[in-house]
C-alpha cells in the first residue's frame, strides 16, 4: 500500500481530531444541519413515525416510493449545490482586482484559494452526478412503470438496492463537509492533481469512492429499466405506441449502462495509483495523463445526453398535454432520440481540442459535434409544430417546458461555436464555456420542474399551488438569464474558469450582475418552498382524479390519483398510441372493472437498506484507511448477499376483494373532489388557484 502523509493508526486510520476543519463557515453548516437533523429526528420520535417510515419507505420496494426517495435525495443535493454557487459567485464578486479586503484569513474575498477549490468542485461533481441523475432516475422510477402498464419495474429488489449505493454517495460528499475536506481537482478529477503527491489528504479519496459506489446503482438501475421497457410492457403496448418519455428513458439507459462502466475503469485505474502506486495517470513513470482524460471524457459526454434525453421525453409529454394535440412527428421523435444517443459516444474529444491532436482529428470531433444539432433540430421543430394550430394553455408545466426550449436553443447554438475549434481555442478554459455548459443543464432543470408539476397531482392526488408555481418559474428565469448572459460576456472579453481572484477589474460589473441574478434564484427558491407549503396545506381544495389535467394522453393518466401501491388493478389492453385520448374518445376513460383478480406483488424488504448501510461503511474505510472497517464491510457485503440469495419467499398477493375495496375507496374520493370543484368531466379538474 502507499505510505501517505501524516499519523496513521490501526483502529481509526488517519482519522483524528484534526479532521475536523476549523472554519468558521463550515461550522455554521454543521450547527445548521444539526438543527435541522434534530427538529426531524424530534418529528419522527415524538411523532412516533420511525414504524411508519421503516415500514412504508426505507424498506419498500414499490417503483413510486423509490423514485420519489431518489427526487428527495437529488433536491437535498441540488440545494447543497446551489449553496456552493453563490459563495463562488460571492467571493468573485469580493476579491475584484489588487486592492480588495481579505476576510476570514482570505487574502482577497472570504475564501482562501484551496477552499474555494473544493467549493467548485464539489460544485460540478454534486449538480451533475448527486443531483441532476438521482431526480431523472427518480422521475424514470415513478413514470415508466406506469406508462407501459407495468406493475412495477423488473428487479424490484435490484431498484431499492440501487437507491440505497446512490444514498451512500451523497452521504459521503455531505460527510467530506464536516470531516476531513474534499477534491480541489475539478469535478473532472484533473490529473495529475488527484495523484497522491498532489492530493495528499482525503479529498480525492472522498470524490473518487462517492462517485464510485453510486455508479454501481446507476448501473442497476439502468439494466432494470432497459429489462422493465423491454419485458413488461402491457398488452398491446407495442413499440409503436410506446410514450416518448420511455422511448428516451430507454435510450438514456443504454447509455447508462455502457457508459458508467468506462467511468468505473477511470477511477479503478486512479485508485490503483492512490492506493497500490502504480502509474497509470504518472507521466514521468511509463503512464498518460491524457489516458485518463479520454477515459473520463467517453463517458463524461454520453453522461450529458444521459441527463438531457429525459428532460426531451418530458417535453415531449407535457407540450402535447397542453398544447391538446398529438405529438408531431412521433417516428422522428424517436429516431432522433437514438441518433443523439449513438452520435454522442463520437464527439468526446471536443473537450480538450486544444490538446495538440492535430487538424485532421479536431476537424472528425468538430463535425461529429455539429452533427448532433441535427436530431435536436428535429425535435425542436416537432415540438414546435405541435403548439401550431393547438389550443396552448400555459400552466406551469407548459411554461416550463416552453423555458427549456429557449434554453435549448440559446446553450445548442453556442455549442455549434464551441464545436468550431477556431472558436474554441479563443474561449477554451474560459467562462463562456462553463455558460454554454450551464444553459444546456438548464434545459435539465427547466425539463425536471416542469414535470414535478406535471406528475406530482398523479403521485399525490393534488395539485401544486399554480400562482406560487408561476412566481417561480419567472423569478428563476430572470435569475438564469441574469447569471449566465453576463457570464458569456466575460467570458468573451478573457475571463478564465476557476477564478478566486479577479486580477481584471473590469470584469466587475458582470461579477455584479451574476450577483443579482443569484439573489432572483434565491427568491425563487422561496417561492419553490412556499409553493410546496400552500399546496400541501391546502391539499383538500386541489385534488384531482385520474386526469389531472383534463387532456393528458398517455397511460399513466388512467390510474387513481395518487396512483394504488398495485398500479393498476387489472392489467390494461393498449388500443392507441395515445391509449388515454383513444379511451375518452371511445367513452371507455370511466368504464368499471367488470372483474377483480388477485394481483401478485414482491414483499419489502430491509436487505437493500442493510446493503447499503455496509456499503458507507466500506466507502468510509477506504476514505480514511481504516482497514478493519474496510474489510469487515465488504465480508458482511458479500454474505448479506449470498444470505438474500436463499430467501425465496419474496412476493405475496393481494386478494381481488381488497383490491375492489381500494377502488372503490379511491373513486369516492375522486367524485368527492370532482364534486368540490362544481363539475364533471373535463371541466372538473379545471385549475383552481388559491390566495398564495
Amino acid at each position: 500500500m502507499v505510505t501517505v502523509q501524516g499519523p496513521w493508526s490501526p483502529l481509526l486510520g488517519r482519522l483524528s481530531l484534526g479532521a475536523i476543519p476549523d472554519n468558521p463557515i463550515i461550522a455554521g453548516a454543521f450547527v445548521f444541519s444539526a438543527v435541522l437533523g434534530a427538529v426531524l429526528l424530534g418529528y419522527l420520535t415524538f411523532g412516533r413515525k420511525w414504524g411508519y417510515l421503516y415500514r412504508e419507505w426505507l424498506t419498500t420496494v414499490d417503483h413510486k416510493k423509490i423514485g420519489v426517495m431518489y427526487i428527495i435525495i437529488g433536491l437535498v443535493m441540488l440545494f447543497r449545490g446551489f449553496i456552493d454557487a453563490l459563495m463562488m459567485r460571492t467571493q468573485q464578486v469580493l476579491a475584484d482586482g489588487p486592492h480588495s479586503p481579505g476576510f476570514l484569513g482570505a487574502a482577497h474575498g472570504y475564501l482562501v484559494p484551496y477552499h474555494f477549490d473544493q467549493i467548485y468542485s464539489a460544485h460540478g461533481t454534486i449538480m451533475i452526478l448527486f443531483a441532476a441523475t438521482p431526480i431523472l432516475v427518480g422521475l424514470m422510477n415513478v413514470i415508466v412503470p406506469l406508462q407501459i402498464g407495468a406493475r412495477d419495474m423488473a428487479f424490484p429488489y435490484l431498484n431499492a438496492l440501487g437507491l440505497w449505493l446512490t444514498a451512500v454517495g451523497a452521504a459521503l460528499i455531505m460527510l467530506s463537509l464536516f470531516l476531513g475536506d474534499f477534491s480541489h481537482a475539478g469535478w473532472v478529477g484533473l490529473t495529475p492533481l488527484t495523484e497522491v503527491p498532489y492530493s495528499p489528504g482525503v479529498g480525492v479519496d472522498y470524490w473518487m469512492w462517492a462517485i464510485q459506489i453510486s455508479s454501481v446503482g446507476t448501473t442497476l438501475g439502468a439494466a432494470n429499466l432497459i429489462a422493465t421497457i423491454i419485458k413488461m410492457r402491457a398488452p398491446g403496448m407495442t413499440w409503436g405506441r410506446l410514450p416518448i418519455f420511455t422511448w428516451t428513458a430507454l435510450s438514456t439507459n443504454i447509455i447508462a449502462l455502457t457508459s458508467f462502466p468506462v467511468l468505473g475503469v477511470a477511477l479503478g485505474l486512479l485508485g490503483a495509483d492512490r492506493y497500490f502506486g502504480t502509474h497509470f495517470f504518472t507521466a514521468g513513470l511509463g503512464g498518460n495523463l491524457m489516458l485518463y482524460s479520454d477515459l473520463f471524457w467517453i463517458w463524461g459526454h454520453p453522461e450529458v445526453y444521459f441527463v438531457i434525453l429525459p428532460a426531451f421525453g418530458m417535453m415531449s409529454e407535457i407540450i402535447p398535454t397542453f398544447a391538446e394535440k398529438p405529438l408531431f412527428g412521433y417516428a422522428t421523435m424517436v429516431a432522433a432520440s437514438f441518433a443523439i444517443a449513438g452520435i454522442s459516444w463520437s464527439v468526446w474529444l471536443h473537450h480538450f481540442f486544444t490538446m495538440g491532436a492535430g487538424p485532421s482529428v479536431n476537424t472528425f470531433f468538430s463535425v461529429a459535434t455539429m452533427v448532433v444539432g441535427i436530431p435536436t433540430g428535429v425535435k425542436v421543430f416537432n415540438w414546435a409544430f405541435t403548439v401550431f394550430r393547438g389550443r396552448a394553455r400555459f400552466e406551469t408545466p407548459m411554461l416550463w417546458a416552453v423555458g427549456a426550449l429557449f434554453m435549448l436553443l440559446l446553450g445548442g447554438l453556442t455549442g455549434m461555436m464551441l464545436a468550431m475549434p477556431p472558436i474554441n481555442y479563443s474561449v477554451h478554459n474560459s467562462v463562456f464555456v462553463v455558460a454554454h455548459f450551464h444553459t444546456m443543464l438548464m434545459v435539465v432543470i427547466y425539463g425536471i420542474m416542469g414535470a414535478v408539476s406535471y406528475w406530482f397531482p398523479k403521485v399525490f392526488g393534488f395539485k401544486l399551488n399554480e400562482a406560487l408555481g408561476k412566481r417561480f418559474f419567472w423569478y428563476f428565469t430572470a435569475g438564469t438569464l441574469m447569471v449566465f448572459i453576463p457570464m458569456y460576456t466575460s467570458g468573451f472579453m478573457g475571463m478564465t474558469r476557476r477564478l478566486d481572484y479577479l486580477a481584471n477589474p473590469a470584469l466587475f460589473p458582470f461579477e455584479v450582475a451574476e450577483e443579482v441574478g443569484i439573489g432572483l434564484y434565491i427568491v425563487s427558491i422561496y417561492y419553490f418552498v412556499r409553493q410546496l407549503y400552500a399546496s400541501v396545506r391546502d391539499r383538500a381544495a386541489h385534488q384531482v382524479g385520474a386526469d389531472a389535467w383534463g387532456s393528458a394522453r398517455t397511460l399513466e393518466w388512467l390510474t387513481p390519483s395518487p396512483v394504488p401501491f398495485y398500479n393498476f388493478a387489472v392489467t390494461p389492453r393498449v388500443h392507441a398510441r395515445d391509449e388515454l385520448v383513444w379511451r375518452r374518445t371511445q367513452g371507455l376513460d370511466t368504464t368499471p372493472v367488470a372483474r377483480y383478480e388477485d394481483i401478485p406483488m414482491p414483499k419489502n424488504t430491509p436487505v437493500p437498506l442493510v446493503i447499503g448501510a455496509w456499503a458507507l461503511g466500506l466507502g468510509f474505510g477506504l476514505v480514511w484507511r481504516i482497514w478493519w472497517l474496510t474489510d469487515a464491510s465488504f465480508v458482511l457485503i458479500v454474505l448479506t448477499v449470498i444470505a438474500r440469495s436463499f430467501v425465496h419467499d419474496t412476493d405475496y398477493t393481494v386478494k381481488a376483494r381488497d383490491v375492489q375495496e381500494t377502488e372503490q375507496g379511491l373513486q369516492r374520493r375522486a367524485q368527492d373532489a370532482a364534486h368540490e370543484r362544481h363539475g364533471v368531466g373535463i371541466g372538473a379538474f379545471a385549475p383552481r388557484e388559491s390566495s398564495p
